[in-house]
């Protein structure tokens, strides 16, 4: 059998693994024993390693053939490299700040394929975005709309953290690309916030985040595009307040004569309450706009998902929306059914004719439905 190791043992990284055990040998690499635990409890083969290391990355990945990165964010750039030295396909969703086209010499010197950013947002917009381009003479404008949240609101903050809360943290405080008129430009996270309706959820908030990635470059010829994070009302002042009062900051302060790093204090506060409990609720929220001409006439594709947590596995809606993307492209990339070599970007994927019908009908097997208007 094809040989995964799966790097990470989280929420997502332990949902993909369950997802690709029937058709795969996997094998999950974590450094916390808890978490491996959880997954031999579910007869998966795990590995411990401190996955921060370049070394133990190469030496976890050794016999794969085929491997899955699911670390967090600051560590992805580095883990990829590492597992691309090791001769390794990637198929990752670490989405880590870096340049992923970085990588790009390292995996065509290799001979490999190596797949970023592979979850729902970016991820499956991406691929939307891709395959629309096929069928369209020009694309006008994308826009992606798309947040995690609890399906129960509490007080004070509205939210909880279907993924790494430093990554979370992250989109409050890096600013935002966008693409208007044909430029590139900057705004503030958390900045142009909106309220929008959306069928089954109600009144949500969006504001700006740093989500194009790679389709800024990937797309130079599309004038106008955005990425936006939904949350429910009030959540982006309360954040606002946090970054502007330094609790965000990365700079250390003097204390009463200590030196302390205010993010870290405010993580160290913040993430037990944006932690979800066990069999809490979750729900994944997303709609993908793209406007342009076909034979001269204007065309608008909107594609809408709106996912919950699945109670009879136990698996968040975000690690299902995410993960099981992942896993379609892994599937997909075994079957050979894409093996260009170097990076690739998921907007890649969709320009693929087939691939975003053979991934959305792996999503739909997992009762993750796309719908399109």
């Amino acid at each position: 059998m094809t040989h995964v190791v799966v790097l990470g043992a989280g929420r997502v990284g332990g949902a993909m693994a369950r997802d690709l055990a029937p058709d795969f040998q996997v094998t999950v690499v974590d450094k916390f024993p808890a978490a491996l635990a959880q997954m031999r409890a579910l007869g998966l083969a795990t590995q411990e390693a401190d996955l921060a290391s370049s070394e133990a990355v190469k030496k976890a990945v050794a016999s794969a053939d085929i491997v899955v990165g699911s670390v967090p964010g600051f560590m992805g750039f580095a883990t990829a490299k590492a597992v691309l030295e090791a001769g390794k396909t990637l198929v990752d969703i670490s989405f880590f700040d870096e340049d992923c086209f970085l990588l790009d010499d390292l995996a065509k010197a290799q001979g490999l394929t190596a797949i970023v950013d592979c979850g729902v947002a970016p991820g499956c917009g991406n691929i939307i975005l891709g395959d629309t381009a096929r069928s369209l003479d020009t694309i006008t404008r994308f826009e992606c709309l798309v947040g995690g949240l609890p399906v129960v609101r509490r007080w004070p903050f509205n939210y909880k953290a279907g993924f790494s809360p430093a990554d979370v943290i992250e989109e409050y405080t890096r600013p935002a690309r966008y693409v208007k008129d044909g430029k590139v430009v900057t705004f503030p996270a958390l900045s142009e916030p909106e309220l929008l309706d959306f069928e089954g959820v109600g009144t949500l908030e969006s504001f700006n985040t740093d989500g194009l990635r790679s389709v800024i470059h990937t797309f130079p010829g599309v004038p106008n595009m955005k990425e936006k994070t939904l949350r429910y009302p009030g959540h982006i002042e309360l954040m606002r307040v946090f970054r502007e009062t330094g609790l965000f900051s990365k700079e250390a302060i003097q204390v009463n004569g200590q030196s302390v790093v205010p993010l870290e204090v405010t993580s160290a506060l913040l993430f037990p309450k944006w932690t979800f409990t066990e069999d809490e609720a979750d729900l994944t929220i997303m709609r993908i706009t793209v406007e342009g001409l076909n034979n001269g006439k204007p065309v608008t594709r909107v594609v809408d998902l709106l996912d919950y947590y699945d109670p009879i596995t136990k698996t968040t809606s975000m690690a299902r929306t995410t993960g099981y993307t992942c896993t379609a492209v892994v599937r997909l990339v075994a079957e050979g059914r894409f093996s260009r070599k170097g990076i690739s970007p998921p907007e890649y994927l969709g320009q693929e004719p087939g691939v975003w019908e053979f991934i959305r009908t792996q999503l739909a097997a997992r009762n993750v439905v796309y719908r399109e208007r």
